[in-house]
């Protein structure tokens, strides 16, 4: 944000569309934050999945890779990528034609709660919600996203001219807290040992990047 109180975000509101996205799984569409006070990241975002039994499934995550946080949600299990945090996630029967919130929000002392909304038809549904270890504050302003091919994780080795087609947009972010003003995002580059052989293609629209990778 162009400006933002010293104090944190109380909320960060992160959009996305996948219009153009295969309903495979694959892929990760994120946006990471930090918290004051504590070291590790947070993310969320969507992961497309394949269509169950004729309609198309929409998959969010939400979650701390943070040592310490807590959480009794439903949705929520404790570890985050075999680390420490806390991982939420939630499957809908949602368009993917519309554009989706990932809504980030305090709702206690250290509490935070993800919620994923769909812009078009208002419905929306926590992803999860989880607190953070004593001392951690709000949202620090200023962070990166990420497009990760997650299966590439697990496999020794890989061609780059392998990666599925994939084409997400990720828009400006926005925040209700008092004083936060001017969501932006720089230009998306790309990151790994793919660089200039992955067909990533980076370009701008209103109030966002449409970001196309793979063959």
């Amino acid at each position: 944000f162009a400006s933002a109180p010293s104090t944190g975000l109380k909320d960060v509101t992160f959009p996305f569309n996948i219009a153009h996205a295969p309903h495979e799984s694959g892929y990760y569409f994120a946006q990471q934050f930090n918290f004051l006070g504590v070291p590790d990241v947070g993310y969320t975002g969507l992961q497309p999945r394949p269509d169950s039994n004729g309609k198309s499934i929409v998959h969010a995550a939400f979650s701390s890779f943070q040592k310490g946080t807590t959480t009794g949600h439903p949705n929520c299990h404790d570890g985050a990528d075999g680390g420490s945090g806390v991982s939420c996630a939630v499957d809908i029967e949602g368009d993917y034609s519309h554009t989706y919130n990932l809504v980030v929000e305090t709702s206690g002392a250290r509490t935070w709660k993800g919620t994923l909304v769909d812009t078009v038809t208002g419905s929306a549904t926590v992803v999860g919600e989880w607190t953070l270890p004593s001392g951690a504050g709000n949202i620090k302003n200023g962070q990166l996203g990420f497009v990760e091919y997650y299966p590439w994780n697990g496999q020794p080795s890989h061609t780059c001219d392998s990666l599925p087609k994939t084409e997400a947009t990720f828009f400006y972010p926005t925040s209700k807290t008092s004083g936060a003003s001017g969501g932006s995002i720089p230009k998306p580059y790309e990151y790994g040992d793919c660089i200039g052989k992955a067909g990533y293609s980076a370009t701008q629209v209103s109030s966002g990047w449409d970001i196309k990778v793979g063959f």
